[in-house]
C-alpha cells in the first residue's frame, strides 16, 4: 500500500451469538478477503458468546475438570477449534473479538500480529487504570499475575481467524469447569473484579475499536458484516 494510506477494516458489534454462528460469520469474512471483495483488508467482529468451552489445536482433554457430557448438561456447549492454545471459556460479560485480517496488507507475521492484539488489550485496560502485561509463551494478557484476557488465533492463506476474549464482567466460576489455557495454577480475573465496580460493555467495545485502530494503524468503518 502507498505510504500514508491506512488499511480499511469494517467492524460490527453483534448481539450475543452462539459459537457456531460466530464461526460461520468468520468463515464468510475470511472467504470475502481471500477473494479480494470490497477492497478491504479485514473485518472486526465484537460480541459476547452464550456459555461455551472451546479447545484449541494444542489442547488436552485432560484439562476438562468434568466429563464433557456433564459440562453440556450444565448448559455449556463444547467445541473443538483450529485456533492455537488450549481450553478456554466464553460467556456473557466477556468481550470476544474476531479480527479477520489479511496479514500481508499489514506486513505482519503471526507472532507480531498476536503481539499487537495483546497491545490493544493492554492499552484498553490502561484507560481503566488496570496495569497489565504479557507472559512469555502464553498468549494473552495478565494483571497482577492473574489472567484477564485470552488470545487464540489461526492463520489460513495469510488471513487470520479467531482472536481475543477479555473478561469484563464474566462469571469467573465457569472457569472452574476447565484448567484454563492448560495452566494448572492460573487464576482468572475480570475487569469488574479488579475495579470492584460494574463496567459497561458498550464503553469497553468503544475503547477496543479505538485502540485497534491506533495499534494496527487502520481505518475502522462501521458496516454490516459480509453476506
Amino acid at each position: 500500500m502507498s505510504e500514508g494510506l491506512k488499511n480499511i477494516v469494517l467492524y460490527e458489534h453483534l448481539d450475543k451469538t452462539g459459537y457456531s454462528d460466530g464461526l460461520q460469520i468468520q468463515q464468510r469474512a475470511h472467504e470475502n478477503i481471500k477473494l479480494s471483495r470490497n477492497g478491504i483488508s479485514g473485518y472486526l467482529f465484537l460480541l459476547e458468546h452464550f456459555p461455551v468451552i472451546t479447545n484449541g489445536r494444542f489442547g488436552s482433554d485432560d484439562n476438562y475438570v468434568l466429563p464433557v457430557t456433564k459440562i453440556e448438561e450444565l448448559g455449556v456447549e463444547v467445541h473443538n477449534t483450529d485456533r492455537g492454545g488450549d481450553l478456554t471459556y466464553h460467556g456473557p460479560g466477556q468481550l470476544v473479538s474476531y479480527p479477520i485480517v489479511n496479514l500481508r496488507d499489514f506486513n505482519l507475521g503471526a507472532k507480531a500480529y498476536i503481539n499487537l492484539l495483546e497491545q490493544v488489550l493492554i492499552n484498553l485496560l490502561a484507560e481503566y487504570g488496570i496495569e497489565s502485561d504479557r507472559r512469555d509463551g502464553y498468549p494473552g494478557v495478565w494483571t497482577s499475575g492473574q489472567k484477564i484476557a485470552s488470545i487464540g488465533v489461526s492463520v489460513k492463506n495469510g488471513i487470520t481467524m479467531h482472536g481475543s476474549a477479555l473478561n469484563v464482567s464474566t462469571d469467573l466460576d465457569s472457569f472452574s469447569l476447565i484448567v484454563p489455557c492448560g495452566i494448572s495454577d492460573v487464576v482468572v480475573t475480570s475487569m469488574e473484579k479488579v475495579l470492584g465496580s460494574q463496567v459497561p460493555m458498550e464503553s469497553v467495545v468503544e475503547r477496543f475499536i479505538k485502540h485497534f485502530s491506533i495499534v494496527f494503524n487502520a481505518d475502522l468503518n462501521k458496516e454490516n458484516g459480509p453476506n
